[in-house]
């Protein structure tokens, strides 16, 4: 089962807000939200296969796919009870987010995606397929701080990359290599969102630094009728970090606009 922390709500009726970290984090790096969320709702803290004191992605006996993290969050959502849920993905959190979408849009109130990712500009691409040549015989964290500096450059980033960095130490190797090659795979995860989850409001929030993701959601997400964007000035990838009281204020006033009173069950 997924290491996760929950904070409950004392107000009867709250609804469930479900936090999913990005590739190398925790849920720590939902510090600045936590505390503002779960003044109105209960909040789910989730640490990813591979993270925090989550299994490893070795453990599980099959290949580590993107539905297989899919369903260790419906299970862990399952256990607590929580039938339906806000959804708040970053980075690749975001890609988590969109496959729950895919596979189980009926468990989703609304999902606020933040630095996310459809798919990936010719730069990353290029950078991916380099790092997958050199990967089995430099250490990881080479390739970790490599992508970090490209999708963090300014110095306005220099928090969230030093972050990131200092988190992902702690991640093992073979844990960072099965999330690597999901990467490739991360359009196949947003190939039918539109499809599926076409009534479920979505809030993506976004730095206008972010290169190497920014301008393909802009296009994929165009025909979303249920897609609203929110740029973020002088931001870059990791925007909850970067520019929390904007991302705060702008996230909450979302939830409020999609509240349903149906997201969890009385057991919480």
């Amino acid at each position: 089962m997924l290491d996760y922390k929950l904070y409950k709500n004392k107000a009867s009726g709250s609804e469930t807000i479900v936090l999913l970290h990005g590739l190398g984090g925790n849920y720590g790096i939902f510090c600045h939200q936590i505390g503002t969320y779960k003044k109105k709702y209960h909040v789910l803290a989730i640490n990813l296969p591979g993270h925090g004191q989550s299994p490893s992605t070795s453990s599980y006996g099959k290949p580590f796919t993107s539905e297989l993290i899919a369903n260790e969050i419906l299970a862990l959502l399952d256990q607590l009870k929580i039938t339906k849920a806000h959804l708040v993905g970053i980075s690749l959190g975001s890609v988590a987010v969109h496959h729950l979408l895919q596979q189980a849009p009926e468990r989703v109130q609304s999902a606020v995606l933040g630095g996310a990712i459809t798919r990936f500009n010719p730069l990353a691409s290029f950078l991916l397929m380099a790092g997958n040549a050199v990967k089995s015989f430099i250490p990881y964290m080479w390739l970790y701080k490599l992508f970090a500096y490209v999708m963090m450059p300014k110095s306005n980033h220099a928090v969230s990359r030093k972050l990131f960095i200092r988190e992902a130490l702690k991640m093992n190797r073979s844990d960072f290599l099965a999330w690597y090659k999901l990467a490739p795979h991360v359009k196949e995860t947003y190939m039918d969102v539109q499809e599926n989850s076409g009534n479920i409001p979505k809030l993506y929030i976004s730095g206008e630094q972010d290169h190497l993701f920014l301008k393909p959601l802009l296009e994929d997400t165009r025909s979303d009728e249920q897609a609203n964007h929110f740029i973020l000035e002088q931001c870059g990838h990791v925007c909850n970090v970067e520019k929390p009281r904007e991302f705060n204020v702008a996230s909450m006033a979302f939830f409020k606009r999609n509240c349903a009173q149906t997201s969890i069950s009385p057991a919480l």
